[in-house]
């Protein structure tokens, strides 16, 4: 994926979304240091085993992030939105790590680089940056909580429910465009199962379904 230079222009992006938390000089330095790529939608941004060179936060769109089991099965842990960044890639970055988890971009996304050097660096250098990244890994790691919660108590409608419902939050679009091949890759589950289970939630007055995409109405 190529990385280019952060266009100088999106400072005023920066600067609404983060002038609260950066102070000026460290946005600054973000549009000198940090690097841009635009993604595609279910664009492979990172994979499992990767080395780990850049912290990425999501400046438009938003990527999910997955785990991988012995057999190859993915299991989705979070969605990063505009502003958020990966917990597990900040662990990795400061222990020099490879990657345990693979990014995806859901949609059209920019994905914001920093290189591991200024993420480390400005730890100390900057309030802001600490308090964002400490943040980060707070709101990261309870969302892990709740997928380990969903996977050990809820059944599977339950399970899919949520997905839904956090799926049209992370787009703000009630209409979702995918497969049930695609959901059940997400749920570690099969396409029967979610098939079975998306047409009792249409039954039920749920949602609708057309071609490759999902409707919700009163989740």
């Amino acid at each position: 994926m190529e990385l280019a230079p952060f266009d100088i222009s999106c400072y005023r992006h920066l600067e609404e979304r983060f002038h609260f938390i950066f102070e000026e000089a460290l946005i600054k330095e973000i549009c000198f240091y940090g690097r841009l790529a635009k993604t595609k939608p279910d664009q492979l941004i990172m994979d499992i085993g990767d080395p780990i060179e850049h912290l990425p936060i999501v400046v438009s769109g938003s990527i999910k992030v997955m785990t991988e089991d012995e057999e190859g099965k993915e299991l989705l842990l979070y969605y990063l939105e505009v502003g958020d960044s990966c917990a597990i890639t900040m662990n990795c970055c400061s222990s020099n790590t490879k990657s345990k988890v693979r990014a995806l971009s859901d949609g059209e996304s920019e994905i914001l680089f920093i290189p591991n050097q200024k993420v480390e660096d400005w730890m100390s250098k900057y309030k802001g940056w600490r308090t964002f990244i400490l943040d980060m890994y707070n709101s990261r790691m309870n969302e892990m909580l709740e997928a380990i919660d969903s996977l050990a108590f809820h059944n599977m409608e339950e399970r899919l429910q949520k997905y839904l419902r956090d799926k049209v939050m992370v787009s703000g679009n009630k209409t979702l465009l995918t497969t049930h091949a695609q959901i059940a890759n997400d749920l570690h589950s099969s396409r029967v199962v979610v098939s079975r289970l998306m047409k009792k939630l249409e039954l039920d007055g749920f949602i609708k379904t057309g071609r490759n995409k999902v409707e919700l109405i009163k989740l």
